[in-house]
């Protein structure tokens, strides 16, 4: 995941919401306050629209259309057009017909409740029904989801929110803003002089603290998004199992990769964590992938061997703090 490292012309937030830490970084301090009001609503209103475990979501509202098309918000419409959108671009790697997988698989409700629980569950292989079963009609603002398909926007929604909320806020305040969403992270507007100075890691963690363990590399950002997904944050143990969030539209199962985090930089952080979900589903190909796709990338393998494809700042310009790229 990613931290923030602090810089004397930056002020910086923290709080919870989407089941996640949210930061908020400014380069003028005075703008702080009125930033988080406007971001505060705005994932209020992602949350309303777009939450698998809210009842009163408009997502939720979906299980219930037995495949008829719906009007939806705008706000919805876009985040199933970026969710789509992000199916197309990995060939199906992620796919946000993966609900009722999830839901199998006891993710099923916020994360911290999800490791409290103890229910048993069944692993069953289930391919998941497929991202093209899902209509989007853009100039209707109506969706078709068949019956029984379970729509989940994890993949997506959290960088998607991140990426509007940056650009909102730097539009509003007319200042540099860093929007980070469980580290899903977007920037827009001016950035520091040596940019966003971002520390990449194995699971999110304290701005002020290095990882005890595990390699970890600084990274300058100063335009589009950076995200890191893996397998070492969101795991659980049920009925005897290890399991995580990353789930495998072919099989409908925890992903099985040789990758335990993948990090990518993109035009977009909605770019960047489609990326990163799906290198962890293609495995072993990923690199290859990434590369094709143009995307720069740092990959982590089980063992901790660190990995790069073309374009990823190794050593970025006016760090001072701690670098290292070592084997857990």
């Amino acid at each position: 995941m990613s931290a923030l490292l602090k810089t004397r012309t930056t002020a910086a937030t923290e709080w919870r919401a989407l089941g996640t830490t949210v930061r908020l970084v400014v380069t003028d301090p005075a703008l702080l306050d009125s930033c988080n009001l406007l971001l505060a609503r705005h994932l209020a209103e992602v949350d309303a629209a777009c939450s698998r475990f809210r009842a009163d979501s408009e997502l939720a509202a979906l299980d219930e259309t037995a495949g008829r098309p719906v009007r939806v918000s705008p706000l919805l419409a876009e985040a199933l057009a970026v969710a789509l959108g992000a199916a197309e671009a990995t060939d199906g790697a992620v796919d946000p017909t993966v609900g009722s997988a999830m839901d199998a698989i006891g993710y099923d409700r916020d994360f911290t409740l999800v490791q409290e629980d103890d229910r048993p569950v069944r692993l069953t292989v289930k391919r998941a029904p497929g991202w093209r079963t899902v209509t989007l009609d853009r100039a209707t603002g109506t969706v078709t989801v068949p019956a029984g398909v379970r729509l989940d926007l994890g993949a997506t929604a959290k960088a998607w929110a991140a990426d509007k909320a940056a650009a909102m806020l730097a539009e509003a305040s007319g200042c540099g803003v860093l929007v980070s969403l469980g580290g899903d992270t977007a920037v827009a507007g001016e950035p520091p002089a040596d940019g966003w100075q971002i520390r990449v890691q194995d699971v999110t963690g304290s701005v002020g603290e290095t990882p005890a363990q595990g390699p970890y590399a600084m990274v300058g950002l100063h335009s589009g998004g950076l995200a890191t997904s893996g397998t070492a944050a969101r795991n659980w143990r049920r009925s005897g199992h290890d399991l995580h969030h990353i789930v495998d539209p072919r099989t409908g199962l925890p992903v099985r990769s040789p990758w335990r985090t993948v990090s990518v930089a993109a035009t977009t952080c909605a770019d960047a964590n489609a990326a990163t979900t799906a290198a962890l589903v293609k495995g072993a190909g990923a690199e290859r992938w990434l590369t094709r796709m143009g995307l720069p990338a740092r990959l982590v393998s089980q063992e901790g061997l660190v990995m790069r494809t073309p374009g990823w700042p190794t050593n970025p310009r006016g760090v001072t703090g701690p670098h290292r790229e070592s084997a857990a």
